[in-house]
C-alpha cells in the first residue's frame, strides 16, 4: 500500500537529499514512486506564487493534493518541501489518508555555516524577506512519525531510520524480500 512521505525543515536541512535516496530505495524495492521537490513544484504547478503565508499555503495545499491523488492510485509520493507552517501539513494529513510526516531538524546556527548558495547570509543581512527561520517563521512539527537531526546525524544513519520505521511497521518489503514478492 502506497504512502506519502512527507519531508519538512528548514531551507538546506537535508530534505531533497533523503527523498532522494529513500524514491531511490523504494524504487529498488518494487514501489511505484513520484518524488514533488520543492522547488520544483514552484516552476511546474505553483509558477507566480510568492512567499507571504497566503501564497505558501496555497502551494502546500497544491503538493498535498498530488500526493493524495498518486497515493489513493498505488503511487508512493515523496514531497520535500520546506511547508514552513504546521497548519497547512495537518491540513494534508487530514486529506491524505497514509501520511507519513518526517522532520529532517537541523538548527539555524548549523544551516548558515554549511550554506553553500550564501542566501541565509543574504536573509540574516535583510536582503532577501520572508525566508523562512530568519524573517519567516517556521513551525517544526510537533508529533511527527519520524525525526532525523542533519546536524547530529550522518545522511546514511538517517536514511537507515528511515527505512527501518517502514520496515518495521511492513509498509515496505525488507531488502531482498521484493524480488520474491
Amino acid at each position: 500500500m502506497a504512502h506519502t512521505l512527507w519531508f519538512t525543515g528548514l531551507s538546506g536541512a537535508g530534505k531533497s537529499t533523503l527523498s532522494q535516496l529513500v524514491a531511490k530505495e523504494l524504487k529498488e524495492r518494487g514501489q511505484k514512486v513520484e518524488i514533488l521537490d520543492g522547488d520544483e513544484v514552484r516552476t511546474h504547478l505553483s509558477q507566480g506564487l510568492g512567499f507571504t503565508k497566503e501564497d505558501r499555503d496555497t502551494n502546500v495545499r497544491r503538493i498535498g493534493y498530488v500526493c493524495k491523488l498518486l497515493t489513493r492510485n498505488g503511487v508512493w509520493a515523496v514531497s520535500a518541501a520546506i511547508s514552513p507552517y504546521r497548519e497547512g501539513r495537518e491540513y494534508n494529513r487530514a486529506q491524505i489518508k497514509d501520511f507519513i510526516e518526517i522532520y529532517v531538524e537541523c538548527p539555524l546556527e548549523k544551516l548558515a555555516e554549511r550554506d553553500v548558495k550564501g542566501l541565509y547570509k543574504k536573509a540574516i543581512a535583510g536582503e532577501i524577506k520572508n525566508f523562512t527561520g530568519v524573517s519567516d517563521p517556521y513551525e517544526p512539527p510537533t508529533n511527527p512519525e519520524i525525526t532525523v537531526n542533519s546536524s547530529t546525524e550522518t545522511v546514511e544513519k538517517s536514511f537507515a531510520k528511515i527505512l527501518g520505521y517502514l520496515e518495521n511497521r511492513n509498509l515496505i518489503p525488507k531488502r531482498g524480500m521484493a524480488a520474491r514478492a
